[in-house]
């Protein structure tokens, strides 16, 4: 069992490499829908490192995506891919430690509003399109500047094989994270941040470290995200797509290792299938809408598996191990 424990991830991994090589699941728009289930795992493990690694409750992580996406689609025609993504990186990296300087000097509920405000304004700017940079409500299309062998349907597994290289850089430094004595303080401060404080440990810079860190792998997912989509739209940067990562976060169980990845998969999934699923079968009412549906199955698990998914296999173990011991 603990064989199975320590290497079912390494599985996992490896059914991923072998997805394209599936007659099942190689057609270009199966690998899309996979590849964009795969960047929003990886968006959601670097949110939870945030809510459920640290303790803090952002309203505001759309913003460092919605820099990666912009400044991606933006910069790409003009320098190319690998540095637009770059930029990207170092432009989400630096937003995110300047605006977590000013977030975290408050606590509780009132650091969730700053981190909205901060979020909010971002979509503003984008929404009127300052400039003429960002498109405003009707986007902003990647036409030129991208790679050969990322541009046409007949490459949209090598979109794929990038949404695979994100997803597993972020579970590598998370996991190295979690592993490490900052991750261990991270953890604390979340548990008892006073603590923390009495051991003679400075919350503040850690939570600025999480807080930084984070945006910057949004900020990454950001650029990949864009390519896969093939352009930038508003809603990148509105606040519902924070909220949407908090429900993948808590449906997969935060603060774990896997969960977040499984909850942003899951939920990006069926949030596609279900609307086609509306479309297909001419379904009545809410049943037609995806968000209803979604919502429901979220209640449910929450109630059922407080824990999230990711702890649906202890708790199972868990009530076996009562009943056998509770059997005569």
């Amino acid at each position: 069992m603990n064989a199975l424990t320590r290497w079912w991830p390494v599985g996992a991994f490896l059914l991923l490499i072998a997805i394209p090589y599936n007659a099942l699941t190689n057609a270009p728009g199966t690998l899309q829908l996979l590849a964009l289930c795969l960047v929003f795992g990886g968006l959601a493990a670097g949110y939870d490192l945030l809510f459920g690694r640290t303790g803090l409750l952002s309203f505001g992580h759309a913003l460092y995506f919605a820099i990666g996406v912009y400044v991606t689609a933006i910069l790409v025609t003009e320098v190319g891919l690998p540095l637009a993504m770059l930029f990207a990186l170092l432009a989400g990296t630096t937003v995110a430690a300047a605006l977590g300087a000013i977030a975290l000097r408050v606590k509780g509920i009132a650091f969730s509003m700053v981190t909205l405000a901060f979020a909010q304004v971002g979509a503003i700017l984008v929404a009127r399109n300052p400039g003429g940079l960002t498109g405003g409500e009707e986007g902003l299309p990647l036409s030129s500047g991208l790679p050969s062998f990322l541009i046409g349907v007949a490459n949209t597994v090598n979109l794929y094989w990038l949404a695979v290289a994100y997803l597993t850089l972020v579970v590598v430094v998370l996991h190295r994270v979690a592993q490490s004595p900052t991750g261990r303080v991270f953890a604390g401060i979340r548990d008892d941040a006073l603590r923390v404080d009495v051991l003679g440990l400075n919350p503040y810079r850690y939570k600025l470290v999480a807080f930084t860190l984070a945006g910057a792998l949004a900020a990454l997912g950001g650029a990949v995200y864009v390519l896969v989509v093939g352009g930038a739209s508003t809603h990148v940067a509105s606040s519902d797509l924070t909220l949407t990562l908090l429900i993948m976060v808590v449906l997969g169980g935060p603060g774990t290792r896997f969960g977040p990845v499984i909850g942003g998969i899951l939920f990006t999934f069926l949030d596609h299938r279900l609307s086609q699923l509306g479309v297909t079968f001419d379904l009545p009412g809410p049943l037609a809408e995806p968000l209803f549906i979604l919502g429901t199955l979220f209640i449910l698990a929450v109630y059922f598996f407080p824990g999230g998914l990711a702890t649906l296999g202890r708790r199972v173990t868990s009530r076996r191990t009562a009943l056998s011991r509770s059997a005569p």
